[in-house]
């Protein structure tokens, strides 16, 4: 996938220069194999963040980001990194978050611009994870994530199911929700919301989401909390993904795994259909040329939370 204009700027060490907006960010190891399937490169993860540079910017847009590092490519070991390292570049924007239970503190990754998506690739990141939270007030949510996990023995069918469940409670509460593939095996729905309540709240909120979407699918949903108590079969709605600090890989954020799968936003009427394994870095970027970013509509309407707390309240959620 390198290009010849990118094989002449390789310097003699063999490492690649990429003009990124008004920035030049060097790649090294840039033939390093990270996904075996189709052997696709660090200079090729490096070409995909650059075709969906949009779309992973909106994702990531000043929120405290996890980088998950897969120094060695996707089938080595996997380093989750919350601290932006000494010597990154002055231009790089970070954010510090505070973890009171361990009396710690980290300053983050901050994406206001694509080239810093570039550079964690540089420093062999494969995976975004970000806050449901903005650096203007970390601890205040303003994306409200439904995660739609299946367990091991739940066809994706099911997952199809509920997503079409999910989508009918959210229309019925008048909010758009804007649907992703996870980049494994589940969905993902995200929604903007008002910033005004904190993780707790965001978390209560989120748990009767998915227990109304227990009463109405009870084949289908879980909403136990702990694994062994679980059908193998069914499908868990993990509301606790908005408990503070817990992330999941953004939209267009590619994952660590040999087929180089990504988290794709689709459209509604695609869930019927939608093959998340066919949704790769190697199909990506000429399907976002064509549609654009489908998750560009995201920030434009934020909505209120107060319903699904009256939900909460009904049914006995405490914080």
């Amino acid at each position: 996938m390198a290009s010849a204009a990118d094989r002449a700027e390789r310097s003699a060490g063999g490492a690649v220069d990429l003009e990124v907006g008004t920035r030049t960010v060097r790649i090294t190891n840039p033939d390093r194999v990270y996904f075996a399937t189709r052997g696709e490169t660090k200079l090729d993860l490096a070409h995909y963040y650059l075709a969906v540079g949009d779309g992973i910017v909106r994702a990531l847009y000043e929120r405290p980001c996890m980088l998950h590092r897969f120094p060695s490519g996707s089938a080595g070991q996997k380093v989750h990194q919350k601290r932006v390292p000494r010597g990154a570049p002055p231009w790089l924007r970070t954010v510090r978050v505070h973890f009171p239970r361990y009396g710690r503190h980290a300053d983050e990754l901050c994406v206001t611009e694509l080239a810093s998506v570039i550079w964690a690739v540089q420093m062999s990141t494969v995976e975004f994870h970000p806050w449901n939270s903005r650096s203007a007030d970390t601890e205040h949510p303003d994306e409200w994530r439904i995660d739609l996990d299946p367990m091991p023995r739940c066809p994706f069918e099911r997952v199809r199911r509920v997503a079409a469940v999910a989508h009918e409670v959210l229309t019925e509460l008048g909010i758009v929700g804007w649907p992703k593939t996870s980049g494994g095996d589940g969905l993902h729905i995200y929604v903007r919301i008002e910033p005004r309540w904190g993780f707790s709240d965001v978390r209560r909120a989120a748990r009767a989401f998915a227990m109304e979407v227990e009463r109405r699918a009870p084949r289908d949903v879980t909403t136990a909390w702990w694994r062994k108590d679980r059908d193998p079969a069914l499908l868990f709605v993990d509301y606790n993904q908005n408990a503070r600090d817990h992330t999941i890989a953004c939209a267009y954020s590619v994952r660590g795994v040999p087929e180089a799968t990504v988290s794709t936003p689709i459209r509604w009427d695609e869930v019927p259909d939608v093959e998340p394994r066919e949704c790769t870095i190697a199909t990506l970027p000429r399907r976002f040329a064509e549609l654009g970013d489908l998750h560009s509509g995201i920030d434009d309407v934020a909505y209120s939370i107060e319903p699904l707390l009256e939900w909460a309240d009904r049914d006995g959620i405490e914080h």
